[in-house]
């Protein structure tokens, strides 16, 4: 089976690449704007002709795409993530290739959902920022396409290579400061956020499967459980054998608040939260905004725009793809670690 993979460079897409790899009975061709891909190309700015030309003459048999920005503003999202889709489909459509399509979404998509409930598939996605829009946007371009297509909505991937400007990745990397600086105690916000954490090679499996399937339409791969970040902190510093204290910052939802990072490294006037929003504000007494109190509730007060809780139903992942997540989190947070501590 030929396949050819776009966006072989990006966090999940090394581990498809990898995954793919693994198959003998894959012939694996690269796509992407770097120069280590087999045939460069920039879907944002390249014509669904020459996309086209390229497929007749590959001829691959599924096409993978893993390509996509997670940050940036709405017009960059936009073109990265939703022109860039709509070049692929419009290519394929053209070809005389008939490959099936793998798009890999995100739960973005979905926006917030409520406390305690899996979101399943038909749920009616309702994205809180341009991010979870642009994503949004591709996924109705890949169901409206008529084409041969699956799309793997995918939750919060961890695991090695995870970025550091990601929820985990940004606690490990304050966690590896306070260790580096020998501090013992160490003061965290933005943690009451709960998150569906999949690792990103059970992703990779899931990709795989769905390249080998006949499954249309939207697919959740997720874990399945939604786990506090707090939660996820203190596995983190077990796993470090940090052995100080932390200290959560956290305040109602929907407030501003004094936000993750190292106390003695921390900006008083720019602050970063657990989920890697930047926040300008006033500090007062304590390090806390003078008003507080008197904030008003936003109605989406994390940047992913996915609200204080989701969690997957990957029924249907386990019912036609056959898959099922095979590695639990602190196998995901052990692996973040290791490389964050070769920082230290």
């Amino acid at each position: 089976m030929r396949v050819l993979l776009i966006g072989a460079n990006g966090y999940i897409g090394r581990f498809v690449a990898e995954r793919l790899l693994a198959d003998p009975a894959v012939q694996l061709t690269t796509l992407g704007r770097g120069d280590d891909a087999d045939v460069r190309f920039d879907l944002a700015s390249g014509s669904p002709g020459a996309l086209t030309r390229f497929f007749d003459a590959v001829h691959p048999g599924v096409v993978v795409n893993c390509a996509g920005a997670t940050r940036g503003g709405a017009r960059e999202l936009t073109r990265h993530n939703t022109v860039a889709v709509a070049t692929v489909c419009e290519a394929l459509r053209r070809s005389g290739c008939g490959a099936r399509l793998v798009q890999v979404g995100c739960s973005a998509e979905y926006g917030p959902s409520q406390p305690g409930s899996s979101t399943a598939e038909d749920a009616v996605p309702r994205p809180g920022g341009p991010y979870g829009v642009s994503k949004l946007a591709a996924t109705e371009l890949v169901l409206g396409s008529g084409l041969d297509a699956v799309v793997l909505r995918v939750f919060s991937p961890a695991g090695p290579g995870t970025p550091a400007g990601s929820p985990l990745g940004r606690l490990a990397e304050a966690m590896r400061r306070a260790m580096q600086s020998g501090d013992g105690e160490l003061r965290l916000g933005g943690l009451g956020a709960q998150r569906d954490f999949i690792d990103v090679r059970d992703v990779a499996r899931a990709v795989h499967a769905a390249s080998l399937s006949a499954a249309q339409g939207v697919i959740n791969i997720g874990s399945g459980r939604a786990v506090r970040l707090r939660d996820a902190a203190a596995t983190l510093a077990r796993v470090a054998g940090y052995g100080g204290a932390l200290h959560e910052l956290d305040g109602p939802p929907g407030a501003l608040r004094p936000t993750i990072g190292h106390p003695r490294t921390e900006s008083v006037a720019h602050r970063v939260d657990a989920l890697g929003h930047h926040r300008p504000e006033p500090l007062g007494h304590r390090g806390e905004r003078p008003d507080a109190e008197h904030v008003a509730p936003v109605a989406y007060p994390y940047p992913d725009g996915c609200g204080s809780w989701q969690q997957a139903d990957v029924r249907t992942a386990r019912d036609r793809l056959g898959w099922r997540p095979r590695i639990a989190l602190e196998e995901s947070l052990a692996d973040i670690w290791m490389e964050a501590a070769c920082r230290i």
